[in-house]
């Protein structure tokens, strides 16, 4: 189920919710059901090294699978079949390798400046035929289908920075929170997608689409 809003409408308030009553295991059944043992593993690796390195919170190991995995799941859907991809700020590969193994279909490339980030995704990535750059967004000379960011910059500011990255006919979709309405007053164009997925809740992710 998904609710579309413009820049000009109001924001629903819905809060994210995991549904508990669905096992992990169904979940990853039903989103992952070409790569379940490579999400297993990845989520096993966010973690440990993930926290050990500094790239998730220290409390974050309980919640590595909602707040983390299925939450990147609603972008997803948004996106359609062989697209390429760039998530810039990669960090903890967040959403990218989750969209990658939830979506093998797609041509994913993780974009990352800081040197133990990219390390972490590179060996997060091994084996899964996904590429690594390390570089500034706004430094990277090449484009794709579409551009995802996570937590990365306020919408204004993360369209400066990504926006000649992006393919004609292609988005921008940035995942953000309760205050994603907020984010899009002033930027032209942009789409409120609020996405519920059975098991995992609201998602909104913002679409900032590139005409010709």
């Amino acid at each position: 189920m998904e609710k579309i809003q413009t820049a000009s409408s109001l924001s629903t308030r819905l809060k994210p919710k995991f549904h508990v009553e669905h096992s992990v295991e169904g979940l990853v059944g039903r989103y992952f059901p070409e790569r379940g043992a490579q999400i297993h593993a990845f989520a096993q690796f966010l973690a440990g090294a993930g926290i050990e390195r500094g790239l998730i919170g220290p409390r974050e190991g309980e919640r590595i699978w909602d707040r983390h995995i299925f939450n990147c799941l609603p972008v997803t859907t948004l996106l359609p079949q062989g697209a390429s991809l760039f998530d810039i700020g990669s960090g903890a590969g967040l959403p990218g390798i989750v969209i990658s193994l939830a979506r093998p279909d797609l041509k994913v490339t993780l974009i990352e400046p800081l040197e133990r980030r990219v390390e972490f995704l590179k060996e997060a990535t091994e084996g899964l035929g996904i590429e690594v750059i390390r570089g500034r967004a706004q430094d990277v000379k090449k484009s794709a289908d579409f551009v995802t960011a996570r937590a990365v910059a306020p919408l204004e500011k993360l369209k400066k920075i990504s926006w000649h990255m992006v393919k004609t006919g292609g988005a921008l979709l940035a995942m953000k929170g309760e205050s994603a309405a907020q984010e899009m007053a002033g930027v032209k164009g942009a789409i409120l997608h609020e996405i519920e997925l059975d098991g995992i809740g609201i998602g909104r992710i913002v679409e900032l689409r590139k005409g010709a």
